[in-house]
């Protein structure tokens, strides 16, 4: 990896971390209305997690991870080593429920100080040479549907085992799709019945297997398995239900599903395997066969996402001509999506608003996967410049800034988080183009 130092990059890891903490800190977020709060500002700052792997043309990959929440409203920069290892100056924090199954860590009143925390699964900081830094808790915002791309990874993994195949016929609750198609509505249109199918293939291949019942129940995980030999220990698709529940309802969501933004922008540089421009550097002895399955399933994997048609979250595309809208990273719309008349339709989803112009002003590709629902908003995937040699960056983004504080029913979530988007991307431009 001795290549890695041998050319200077356009700006340093800390100089990337500067700038990320500063464009969060431009968008005011303590200002965010809350519809929960009568409308008032929010009560608590909000929980950001921010993560981005820049590659920069003839020049070392540079990175950077930065998290805010109510505990570090200033913001905090994570220790990732110099190899883009795990962070170990972060303790992970579960997202928690109520005996309902309703996430109560965001609701105006909530009281951290009285809430039992559980540590996400770590890796062993002692395999570390020298002195640790103090530790900061950071409660790990549930991603909401950016977990679908952890379930792609567990469908390309059966697949590229042999155990199922793109083209087989899978059927779920009386409807009969082939794999490939369920894949592409679960990951372009964010489909929640295509999830379900899904993680009912990911249970009867026997990635994940239920052990026991009741109180004492528990799954033997493989895909968990795979995850933290990649140094992945962050991401965890635990507790689902052969019958493919995934959700609070089912014994799973939040508290048991858990992405960090950068274990989730790591996950992309492996899912880009031979495509990446740099490899991954914390995995020196990994051969490009190994980037957890074959290129056939990488491919198609980013295809789906290139194809993503719900640009509401870090890009806003989808939403332009909506009142009071604010640009975005700005990506262009797949365009099976755009109807004639300018407007945009996913599956059963729809936004009304003509955003021709904006698709028209587009500058990058955005290779990517949303979540969101009442309290998260969430959104990770690979930035391409569409011009030959323009910038070139993974960018991940979980928080728990969900509909809840949407301006306007067709949103995701505040302008803000897109306004966000839009600033990383044009201090990004100016620094690499």
């Amino acid at each position: 990896m001795a290549e890695l130092s041998e050319r200077a990059a356009p700006f340093t890891h800390a100089q990337l971390a500067d700038a990320l903490l500063q464009c969060v800190r431009d968008q005011d977020f303590a200002g965010v209305k809350d519809s929960q709060n009568g409308g008032q500002a929010i009560a608590h700052f909000p929980s950001i997690d921010l993560a981005v792997v820049v590659f920069p043309h003839n020049a070392p990959p540079v990175w950077a991870n930065v998290l805010f929440s109510r505990d570090i409203p200033q913001g905090l920069v994570a220790d990732v080593g110099p190899m883009a290892e795990e962070v170990i100056n972060v303790t992970y924090m579960h997202d928690v429920t109520n005996a309902a199954g309703e996430s109560v860590a965001w609701s105006p009143g909530s009281n951290w100080d009285a809430m039992d925390w559980v540590a996400v699964e770590e890796f062993d900081k002692d395999d570390r040479s020298g002195p640790l830094p103090h530790e900061q808790r950071f409660v790990s915002p549930y991603p909401a549907s950016l977990i679908k791309l952890m379930v792609a990874v567990g469908v390309c993994l059966l697949v590229d085992t042999a155990v199922f195949a793109w083209d087989e016929p899978w059927d779920y609750q009386g409807t009969r799709k082939t794999i490939d198609q369920w894949m592409d509505s679960m990951l372009v249109a964010s489909n929640n019945d295509a999830t379900s199918a899904m993680v009912a293939l990911l249970h009867a291949g026997d990635l994940i297997v239920r052990v026991g019942e009741g109180v004492g129940a528990g799954e033997i995980n493989y895909l968990s398995v795979a995850f933290k030999g990649l140094g992945l220990h962050t991401l965890m698709l635990s507790n689902t239900q052969p019958d493919g529940g995934w959700r609070n309802a089912d014994g799973a969501g939040v508290g048991y599903l858990n992405m960090t933004a950068w274990d989730t922008v790591r996950l992309l540089w492996l899912i880009l395997g031979e495509t990446a421009p740099t490899p991954p550097p914390w995995l020196p002895h990994m051969e490009p066969p190994g980037y957890m399955f074959g290129a056939p399933s990488r491919q198609r994997l980013l295809a789906y996402l290139a194809e993503q048609g719900l640009h509401d979250v870090l890009s806003s595309t989808a939403l332009a001509g909506v009142p009071g809208w604010q640009a975005g990273l700005p990506a262009e719309m797949p365009a099976r999506w755009v109807q004639a008349d300018g407007s945009v339709q996913v599956e059963d989803i729809q936004f009304p608003a003509d955003i021709r112009a904006a698709h028209a002003q587009a500058s990058v590709q955005f290779a990517h996967k949303t979540g969101t629902t009442d309290n998260y908003a969430s959104d990770a995937g690979y930035v391409t410049a569409l011009k030959p040699g323009g910038r070139r960056y993974m960018i991940a983004l979980t928080s728990n800034l969900g509909r809840r504080y949407a301006p306007h029913p067709h949103c995701a979530t505040d302008w803000r988080i897109p306004k966000l988007g839009a600033a990383i991307d044009a201090w990004l431009q100016e620094h690499l183009e």
